[in-house]
């Protein structure tokens, strides 16, 4: 686990130095356009002869700031609407009943209606991904929370006088930790293939901006003459989203020890 810990910090250290030392995103090479890789150009450039690595660099941190953030908010305000309903009686059944009924939206529909609502941009994407998302993180934890006040420990601690915020915040939040950090790196795969999706449907991120999806939107019309267009942003996605699934399974595997 401590090596994955270094190698997460150390590709993450390299992302954001390395625009320090490559191409501005943006630079226009006409007379490069649709370039195989070469020294110059490591990944070979897209439809206006911009360096495909620099694209890919700077679209990721926005890519995955988008997500990142997107995640850690509707997880902070999913977590403590879910515990505290679980220590809230019937009043906390009946906001998870609301909580049930928000969750069944689609977030790719909610977009669309925001998009239509903000129009096109990072704004509506933000909401998109914001506005509803914290709804599983709500459902994990109640669930969770419910289930940890049924240990023994929870009953001593109860039986010693400790009340339901005490119980919460100092016995039962420690052991929901793995499982609750399990389904932030699952939502955060899911979020980075929103924000993607919604940018490649022209309802995020605008062109000439660097974001992944809308780098795949740029380049499909050259997928056969120059596939690095498409591929690399691509690979980008699934590689990031393969990667934080592969950190909820070892999380899964801390919480369950």
């Amino acid at each position: 686990m401590r090596t994955a810990w270094w190698v997460a910090a150390g590709v993450a250290a390299l992302a954001l130095a390395a625009p320090a030392f490559l191409p501005h995103p943006d630079a226009v090479d006409f007379a490069g356009m649709l370039a195989g890789p070469s020294a110059a150009h490591p990944l070979g450039t897209d439809q206006l002869g911009r360096d495909l690595l620099a694209r890919t660099v700077h679209g990721g941190r926005l890519t995955v700031g988008l997500a990142l953030s997107a995640v850690l908010v509707t997880g902070v305000v999913g977590v403590a609407v879910g515990s505290l309903a679980a220590v809230a009686g019937p009043f906390g059944r009946a906001v998870m009943r609301v909580v049930d009924v928000l969750a069944a939206i689609p977030v790719v529909l909610f977009g669309l209606l925001a998009a239509v609502a903000l129009g096109p941009g990072v704004g509506s994407l933000l909401v998109a991904v914001t506005v509803i998302a914290w709804t599983p993180f709500a459902r994990q934890a109640y669930l969770l929370a419910l289930a940890e006040r049924q240990r023994e420990y929870v009953t001593a601690a109860v039986a010693l006088g400790a009340g339901p915020g005490r119980v919460l915040t100092r016995h039962v939040a420690r052991n929901l930790v793995p499982p609750l950090a399990a389904h932030a790196c699952v939502r955060f795969a899911s979020t980075l293939l929103t924000v993607s999706g919604l940018s490649f449907l022209g309802l995020g991120v605008q062109p000439p901006t660097a974001e992944w999806g809308a780098m795949v939107a740029e380049g499909r019309e050259y997928l056969f003459g120059a596939p690095q267009v498409v591929l690399v942003p691509s690979l980008a996605v699934v590689l990031t989203a393969g990667t934080a699934l592969w950190w909820g399974r070892r999380w899964e595997r801390v919480g369950a020890r």
